[in-house]
C-alpha cells in the first residue's frame, strides 16, 4: 500500500495512527505541505517502508531515533523543514538506504562516521544546516560528487575537491579553549570598565553602545567603528562613491590591515525608513546561505565625529560592478552581456529567489528585485543585493496576499519592477518577486529599460514581449545577440546554429512574459522558472559543443 499526499495544503500535527497503518509498505509521501511538530515516535511501525518523503514542511525538534526500525528504507527524504539537534547514530541501521537529504534544516554537530559505512548509500545532501568538525573520507564521502555539504561553515577537512579548511590537531583545540577560559573573563571584565567610562562619559555614546550590542546579538554580525570605515572610504569621500541605494550611498573601501576591498553602504538616517532598512537587510542575511546572494561582512552602528547617529553595512565588494552597468552603461568600459552569460546570469537570479521563497526556514520577499540591485564578481556570478524592503512572510503564507490586504510597504520599490497589485495596496508577497523577475528578465534580454520612453498609451515591457511571441522575437531582442548569433558564417550547421539560438531565445522571452502577468495568479513559480531556463541553457550548450 502507497499513500502519496504531496503539495495538498495539509497542515496540523502527524497523528501517531498514520504509522499504524500496517499495509504501508512501499511509500509514504506528505511533502510540500504545512505539517509541523515532531515525527511521532511510532514512525518506527513502518518496518518495510521503501520511500519516506516529508520535505518542505515545517516538522522540528529532533529526527526520531526510532526510524532505524525501518531497515528497508532506500530513500529518506527530510529537506526544507526545522528538525534540530544532531543525526541520531541509530541510523547506521539503514543499511539499505540509497539517497538521505538532511538539507536545509538546523541541524548541528558532527557528521556521524557511520554514515561512510552505509554501503548503500549514493547520495547524501547536508547542505544548509550547522554542523562542524571533520568531514569522513571513505564511502559515500569519497566522491565529491554524490554529497552536498554547501552553508555549513564550521566543517573541516575531508577531500580536497571539497575545499574544506584543514582540521587543527585535539591537542591544539584543547588548548585554545584553556587559553580562552583565561583570555575572555580578563578581557571582559577590560571592556566592562572602559563601558563604565564612556557611560560617564557621554549618553550619547551609551545609547550608541547598546544599540551596537543588540545588534551584535541579534544579527550575529561584528562591529567595526566609524574611525575603521571613515579611514577605509577616504572620509566617505566622493571620488569613492560607487553607487547609491534607495536608503543611501554605496562606496568602495579597503578595511584592515590586509586591505581587504569592501562596498560600504552609508544609511541616510535623516530619510524616512532608513533605520528600518537597515535593520530589515541585517535581519534577512543573518541566517540565510546562498552562493549568488551578496555577503555581509560587518556593520556599523555608532556616533560620527559630529556626534550624530551613523549606520552602515559592509559588503563583499563586487568588482564587475552591477547588471545596470552592462545593460546601460554609462561609457565606453564596459563591455557588452553575450547570450551564455546573459542565461547563466539570470538562471543565478532566479535560483536566488527561489531559494528565499521555498527553501529558507521561514520565506523570506525581497522586494525591490532590479538590474542595479545584482552585481557580478570578478567571474561574472550574479549575486542579488540590497535586501532593505525585504520581508519575512509567515510559514503558513500562501503565494499571494489575500486581496484587499492593506501593505504598510505601499508602493516601495522601484517603478517599472514593482507588481501592479502593490499599487492598490496588495502587501508584499512571493508573486510580486516574480513579477519582477519577469521584467527584469525581459530587460535583459531586449536591453530596454520598463520606464523607455516607448511604452506609453498603455505598451508596457511586458506587452511589447508578448505581441513579438513567438514569430519576432528576434525583432526586439538587444540586436547584440543577432550579431553573435549570425556572425559571418553562412554554412548550413551555422544557420541551423542560428535556429537552435532563436528557439532559445523566444523560450527565455517567453518565461519572462509568464512572469510578469497582471494577475499574480496566471505568474510561474520560482521553482518552475528555475527548471525552464536551465533546460534552455542546456539547449544553448547542447548546440556549442
Amino acid at each position: 500500500m502507497q499513500l502519496s499526499a504531496p503539495n495538498n495544503q495539509l497542515n496540523g500535527t502527524l497523528p501517531p495512527q498514520i504509522f499504524g497503518i500496517t499495509p504501508l509498505s512501499k511509500l509514504l509521501d506528505l511533502s510540500e505541505n504545512h505539517f509541523s511538530g515532531s515525527i511521532p515516535l511510532e514512525v518506527g511501525n513502518l518496518k518495510s517502508l521503501v520511500q519516506l518523503d516529508i520535505s518542505r514542511n515545517h516538522f522540528s525538534n529532533e529526527i526520531p531515533v526510532t526510524l532505524s526500525a525501518c531497515t528497508t528504507l532506500e530513500y529518506l527524504l527530510m529537506q526544507g523543514n526545522s528538525f534540530n539537534g544532531s543525526i541520531p547514530q541509530s541510523l547506521n541501521a539503514l543499511k539499505s538506504i540509497k539517497e538521505l537529504d538532511l538539507s536545509c534544516n538546523n541541524l548541528s554537530g558532527q557528521i556521524p562516521i557511520h554514515l561512510q559505512d552505509l554501503p548503500f548509500l549514493e547520495y547524501l545532501n547536508l547542505s544548509y544546516n550547522h554542523f562542524e568538525g571533520e568531514v569522513p573520507k571513505k564511502g559515500v564521502f569519497s566522491n565529491e560528487t554524490r554529497i552536498s555539504l554547501t552553508g555549513n561553515e564550521q566543517l573541516c577537512g575531508g577531500l580536497g575537491e571539497l575545499h574544506l579548511p584543514a582540521c587543527h590537531s585535539v591537542g591544539r583545540r584543547k588548548e585554545t579553549i584553556t587559553l580562552l577560559k583565561v583570555v575572555i573573563p580578563v578581557i571582559g571584565l577590560v571592556l566592562s570598565l572602559l563601558m563604565c567610562f564612556i557611560v560617564v562619559y557621554t549618553r550619547r555614546t551609551k545609547l550608541a553602545h547598546k544599540l551596537s550590542s543588540a545588534l551584535l546579538m541579534e544579527q550575529q554580525f561584528p562591529i567595526v567603528s566609524y574611525a575603521e570605515l571613515s579611514k577605509a572610504t577616504k572620509e566617505f569621500s566622493s571620488s569613492n562613491r560607487i553607487g547609491k541605494g534607495s536608503f543611501g550611498f554605496v562606496y568602495k573601501g579597503n578595511l584592515g590591515e590586509g586591505g581587504m576591498s569592501v562596498a560600504v553602504k552609508v544609511m541616510s538616517l535623516n530619510q524616512k525608513g532608513a533605520t528600518k532598512s537597515f535593520v530589515a537587510e541585517c535581519e534577512a542575511l543573518r541566517n540565510i546561505r546562498h552562493r549568488n546572494l551578496i555577503k555581509i561582512i560587518t556593520i556599523c552602528s555608532s556616533i560620527d565625529i559630529k556626534g550624530a547617529d551613523f549606520k552602515a553595512i559592509v559588503y563583499e565588494y563586487m568588482q564587475c560592478g552591477s547588471l545596470e552597468d552592462w545593460l546601460h552603461p554609462t561609457n565606453d568600459e564596459v563591455g557588452s552581456l553575450n547570450l551564455i552569460q546573459r542565461l547563466n546570469i539570470v538562471i543565478e537570479v532566479a535560483c536566488v529567489i527561489e531559494y528565499l521563497h521555498h527553501h529558507c526556514q521561514q520565506p523570506i520577499v525581497h522586494g525591490d528585485l532590479k538590474p542595479s540591485n545584482v552585481l557580478l564578481d570578478h567571474d561574472m556570478v550574479a549575486h542579488v543585493s540590497d535586501f532593505g524592503l525585504a520581508r519575512f512572510l509567515p510559514n503558513h503564507s500562501f503565494l499571494i496576499a489575500p486581496e484587499g490586504q492593506s501593505s504598510s510597504i505601499g508602493m516601495k520599490g522601484t517603478v517599472g519592477y514593482i507588481a501592479p497589485e502593490y499599487g492598490m495596496g496588495g502587501d508584499l508577497s512571493m508573486t510580486g518577486d516574480v513579477y519582477s523577475f519577469g521584467i527584469l528578465l525581459l530587460e535583459m534580454f531586449t536591453r530596454r529599460r520598463p520606464t523607455d520612453n516607448m511604452f506609453n498609451d498603455g505598451l508596457t515591457l511586458h506587452g511589447y514581449a508578448k505581441m513579438a511571441l513567438p514569430k519576432k522575437v528576434m525583432g526586439i531582442v538587444d540586436p547584440s545577440l543577432l550579431m553573435e548569433a549570425r556572425g559571418p558564417s553562412s554554412t548550413r550547421s551555422h544557420e541551423n546554429e542560428i535556429i537552435r539560438i532563436e528557439e532559445c531565445l523566444v523560450a527565455v522571452v517567453r518565461t519572462g512574459v509568464a512572469c510578469s502577468m497582471e494577475s499574480p495568479s496566471e505568474r510561474m513559480q520560482m521553482t518552475e522558472v528555475v527548471t525552464k531556463l536551465s533546460a534552455v541553457r542546456e539547449i544553448f550548450i547542447g548546440n556549442k559543443v
